[in-house]
């Protein structure tokens, strides 16, 4: 694939698609979205400059991060820095929106950088081989694993917790305490990524107790920005008066739900508990702090370096590694009035 054939595919000149993969304003917008729709479904990665071709290897390890906004993010990028620092590479990072392709991302990055390894935090769970056919360095995806997907295993890396055991667990500790009317805040249930599979343990969860889904109790933001988490959770109290309890599948998420408990005129945890997975740093400091299960962001970072530079180095190939989560008991569970 080249820069001709994406000119033809897109029906515009080989210099109007050079404007828009060097981000030229001179561009109209609906050509732009055109022509960019083309590279990302052909998986075209340009070719920046003929010194490319005779660059020295580098020492370069990359990092895309998917989804600028995460706060969990902030402490397994720190992990992945000391690490990369530590064995003597170079770590270029590269932050990408939630919406944006990591792995095009990740192979213009390679490019572009001469990468011997590539980080990928938080990205799709839904890889296919075609999915990867521009990425021929080895890569980490760290913070998620492909469920969804039919990449073979042995076809990449991977280091997450269990998102799907992880929130049976969470709910788990719900009904333990005698909840039964219990929602769940999420992103999305069939994102064919994290939120998914956490929606996935909350059904197990409940089937297990013997409470019938319902779906008044489960409430869809599209996004986890915390604006949207806290109308979703308004949403949830405004028409579910037998609510106890509430499953964010994120810290952030539970945070805007505590606010929205406090300003509908009820308290957490003693008129509706929240509980939640992440352990991001703010949840500790929440009143009442928030329960949650807390993921160990210094080992994911931490264990995706060392599986990356293995494969680099020459010691090992791919593998998997599946970590688990901490409970901490906050103040924000209690068992149902």
């Amino acid at each position: 694939m080249t820069i001709r054939d994406i000119a033809q595919l897109s029906g515009v000149s080989v210099s109007t698609v050079s404007r828009v993969l060097n981000n030229h304003p001179d561009v109209s917008e609906a050509v732009r979205r055109r022509v960019l729709e083309v590279v990302q479904e052909s998986h075209y990665v340009p070719n920046n400059s003929a010194r490319d071709l005779v660059r020295p290897q580098s020492d370069n390890i990359g990092l895309v991060v998917r989804g600028i906004g995460n706060p969990f993010f902030s402490p397994v990028i720190h992990a992945i820095e000391a690490a990369v620092e530590q064995a003597g590479y170079t770590l270029v990072l590269h932050q990408i929106h939630s919406g944006e392709d990591e792995m095009m991302a990740g192979a213009s990055l390679a490019r572009s950088k001469k990468l011997r390894g590539l980080v990928l935090l938080g990205g799709c769970c839904d890889y296919r081989s075609e999915t990867i056919a521009a990425l021929d360095i080895p890569f980490v995806c760290c913070t998620y694993t492909n469920s969804f997907g039919t990449l073979a295993q042995d076809a990449y890396s991977s280091v997450s917790i269990d998102d799907q055991m992880e929130a049976y667990r969470a709910v788990r500790e719900l009904t333990a305490r005698g909840h039964r009317n219990i929602a769940v805040l999420l992103d999305s249930t069939c994102d064919h990524s994290i939120s998914q599979l956490r929606y996935k343990g909350y059904c197990r969860a409940l089937e297990e107790a013997g409470i019938p889904l319902d779906p008044r109790l489960v409430e869809e933001t599209g996004t986890f920005d915390l604006s949207a988490a806290y109308e979703g959770a308004r949403r949830l109290l405004n028409r579910c008066d037998d609510m106890t309890a509430i499953f964010a599948i994120a810290d952030s998420m539970a945070i805007a739900a505590m606010k929205a408990v406090h300003d509908s005129g009820r308290r957490v945890p003693e008129d509706c508990s929240v509980i939640a997975i992440d352990g991001i740093e703010i949840s500790s400091y929440t009143v009442p702090t928030l329960t949650t299960l807390i993921q160990p962001a210094d080992q994911l970072g931490g264990e995706a370096v060392r599986i990356l530079l293995d494969m680099v180095e020459g010691r090992a190939g791919n593998r998997h590694v599946l970590l688990h989560t901490t409970l901490r008991n906050g103040e924000s569970v209690h068992a149902p009035k």
